[in-house]
């Protein structure tokens, strides 16, 4: 029989998660953060409990995407709370709301009293400065529910991103008695940034005045819902809508407009350039959106962002600071504009031309088990299955050639650090069981995160976890070559992952090129978590940007 436990600071910290609406959360345990464990279990949230933190995190960005909230990450201190900072510097770069939960050494020892304490720095919340956007240290517990709210409603405030509150290992373990009441009312009250009516207004008159306007959709427009505005603007204008990597979601890639995604291709960048007026949703304009700085617009840039450090800063722009589903809400009611039948075919036509341009350039670079591959796990994965892709060969074809139909696609483009897709993946699971979700790594990436098999098998979760194996780290290896001739530290010792796998009591199976489609299908159809491997070296398609001028233009 279970003791019966006096009510601690952990049960104050639980008890205000569950009163922002969190039912799942995701979290390693450690010496210091036992306190808040055990209050975890008295309260019944459904934990994902990982076995590395870095896995955790990138979980939590997974439990984030698909759940729709803001996502809490249970860390330990020091060495537990610093092995999560990729992931959350992930977070950051893609704007995912996560809010990192971490012990803290006792109240005595921090700012640096030099105690001695197992885990002691100086000054944790320093570290993950550059990482999070606000961080709070809890030093009594009746500081606890304010200090989670106003870190998760920082967390959600668009851009969204990760948030720290650090509780000190007595904190959690002390009784609280009455002294704070059992926490049931904790509201959270973000505050979207709104533009400017002027700003709306003359947006919509360079728009109406245009004559060959684009639209460039970045990752803030498919965050922000912004799909069905930005299609009514698009519509109204007759203005192809390309998207970037990351805002792949923003359009549906079966509208007429769609242009698709690929920005490394000058087919892309030259029709963007020629653009009298091009708005840019939800994008910084950064390398991998501009294909390697060298976009040089000719016309006026439009850009709409929420977040008001990135307005601006690689072109001149007319800047309109604020969420993009708002502001295209806004500048469709402002439009004079109305579609025209043949404005329309034109536009069409253009696109499909531009397309076959690419089409054109691929199939002259003998490229076909690539293509092969990318046509392959699209057929076998269900039109509205999640996929998540690690910084890997394929998937760097999949940022350009990916057909989403109804599903996220999600890659690690905030930060760029391997290892994000198959936990990322199980935390997409773990919000939601009722579908499968698609995990796809090299074998470089893939173990970085295969411990997390294990978390897998142990909840049962229906994930697909599709490693294609060239046997070290293919994309620093053409780079090498590339650049100095020859490859250093890229080749690498690896597992048999099927054995591997299977030593979990994982489903797990080898295939090729040609059965990749079947057995992948066959994978997402079994329940539970399974693993395909797919021994193949991957080509890139050849750069057109190399003799183009480079560099950010503002």
């Amino acid at each position: 029989m279970t003791p019966a436990v006096a009510r601690t600071g952990g049960d104050v910290a639980v008890e205000t998660l569950r009163a922002l609406g969190v039912e799942r959360l995701v979290g390693t345990p450690g010496q210091h953060a036992l306190g808040l464990f055990d209050a975890l279990r008295r309260h019944g949230m459904e934990l994902l409990p990982a076995r590395v933190e870095n896995n955790a995190g990138f979980m939590a960005d997974g439990l984030a995407r698909v759940g729709g909230a803001v996502a809490p990450l249970l860390l330990s201190t020091g060495p537990g709370a610093l092995t999560s900072l990729p992931a959350l510097m992930e977070a950051a770069g893609s704007s995912i709301p996560v809010l990192a939960l971490s012990a803290q050494i006792p109240l005595s020892g921090l700012g640096g009293a030099k105690h001695g304490h197992l885990h002691e720095l100086d000054d944790q919340s320093a570290v993950f400065a550059q990482v999070v956007k606000g961080s709070w240290t809890v030093r009594t517990a009746a500081q606890i529910p304010s200090a989670i709210r106003s870190a998760w409603e920082l967390a959600e405030t668009v851009p969204c991103g990760p948030v720290l509150v650090e509780i000190p290992q007595d904190i959690l373990l002390g009784e609280v008695g009455d002294t704070v009441p059992v926490v049931v009312d904790v509201r959270s009250e973000p505050r979207a940034a709104r533009v400017r009516d002027e700003s709306i207004i003359a947006a919509a008159r360079v728009l109406d005045a245009a004559s060959r306007p684009v639209v460039l959709a970045g990752g803030g427009a498919a965050r922000s819902g912004a799909r069905g505005a930005l299609e009514r603007v698009a519509e109204a204008l007759d203005a192809p809508v390309f998207a970037t990597f990351s805002g792949r979601d923003a359009v549906a890639s079966s509208h007429p407009l769609a242009a698709g995604s690929w920005l490394e291709d000058t087919a892309t960048t030259e029709y963007l350039e020629n653009a009298d007026v091009l708005l840019v949703v939800g994008s910084g304009l950064g390398e991998l959106s501009s294909n390697y700085f060298t976009l040089r617009p000719r016309g006026t840039v439009i850009q709409i962002d929420a977040d008001l450090t990135v307005l601006g800063a690689n072109h001149p722009v007319l800047a309109l600071h604020g969420d993009a589903r708002d502001a295209l809400e806004r500048i469709g009611d402002a439009l004079g504009s109305t579609t025209e039948v043949a404005r329309r075919a034109v536009r069409v036509a253009e696109i499909a031309a531009l397309h076959a341009t690419v089409e054109a350039r691929l199939d002259a670079q003998g490229l076909e088990a690539e293509r092969t591959i990318i046509a392959a796990i699209r057929t076998a994965l269900p039109d509205a299955a999640d996929s998540f892709w690690d910084m890997t060969m394929i998937a760097y074809w999949a940022w350009s050639a990916w057909d989403g139909r109804d599903g996220r696609f999600a890659t690690a483009q905030g930060a760029g650090g391997l290892g994000y897709a198959f936990p990322a993946a199980v935390g997409a699971a773990f919000a939601d069981r009722s579908r499968p979700v698609l995990a796809v790594s090299g074998d470089g990436g893939a173990m970085y995160g295969i411990s997390e098999l294990g978390t897998s098998v142990q909840l049962g979760l229906d994930i697909t976890w599709l490693i294609v194996a060239d046997g070290g780290y293919g994309i620093l290896e053409e780079y090498m070559t590339s650049a100095f001739g020859v490859a250093t530290a890229t080749s690498l010792v690896m597992p048999d992952f099927v054995a591997l796998a299977a030593s979990f009591g994982v489903d797990a199976r080898a295939t090729t090129v040609d059965r990749l489609a079947a057995d992948l299908a066959d994978a997402l159809a079994t329940p539970g978590p399974s693993v395909v491997v797919l021994p193949q070296r991957i080509a890139l398609f050849a750069p057109t940007h190399l003799d183009r001028p480079s560099g950010p233009a503002a």
